[in-house]
């Protein structure tokens, strides 16, 4: 199982960065999915495993008085202002076969961290990336768990996930229907661009256009 999983972390990790290899200048500093982040402050996150040893983020954790979001903002914003596009893309796909893995969360947390990273990015510039089956179904399966929803703070009371394109859905109650993948953002409190999501529950979920 961990091997199936490590190899489908590897080719997520290597299939972003030749997308990010491609992106204008302009695109990494555009707003993400991630309130507050643009493409550039989300690549510095999911990078930043890779190049600050675990020591060094335990005392960043103790100085953020154990708030692990504060910590991940400052260091995003941090490495997102040092580091640049091409740097950050090259770190990405160096460490594609990384062993990190996110603490309790195993190397389907890790999986699940790099697909709602990488959604993150493209489905704010609006680019049509498919995310493979077999690497949702380890989110689907595994990695989001009622504890995660409430980390982020997810309501679904009253709401039945149900995916249009597999054979997957969860609660119950009025259908909200759309992608599996843009499902998979609904659980991690994201709102997503009008048109993705169908169904009466929908506007609780979609971004207001200004």
């Amino acid at each position: 199982m961990d091997t199936d999983v490590r190899r489908r972390i590897a080719a997520e990790r290597r299939e972003l960065a030749d997308l990010l290899g491609e992106l204008p200048q302009r695109s990494w500093d555009a707003p993400s999915l991630c309130a507050g982040w643009r493409v550039r402050e989300v690549v510095a996150h999911m990078t930043m495993p890779y190049r600050r040893s675990a020591p060094s983020v335990l005392a960043g954790l103790v100085r953020a008085r154990g708030n692990f979001d504060r910590l991940a903002d400052r260091l995003a914003r941090e490495d997102a202002a040092a580091l640049g596009p091409r740097e950050l893309t090259a770190c990405l796909r160096d460490n594609a076969g990384h062993p990190w893995r996110p603490p309790g969360g195993g190397y389907a947390g890790a999986l699940s961290h790099d697909v709602i990273h990488g959604m993150d990015v493209t489905v704010a510039l609006g680019i049509d990336r498919r995310i493979p089956g077999d690497r949702l179904r380890v989110l689907l399966d595994n990695a989001l768990s009622p504890r995660s929803r409430r980390y982020f703070g997810v309501d679904l009371d009253g709401v039945e996930l149900r995916a249009d394109d597999m054979d997957w859905s969860l609660g119950t109650g009025t259908p909200l229907t759309g992608a599996a993948q843009d499902l998979v953002l609904v659980l991690c409190g994201r709102r997503l661009p009008e048109g993705r999501l169908r169904g009466e529950p929908a506007a609780r979920f979609t971004r207001s256009v200004r």
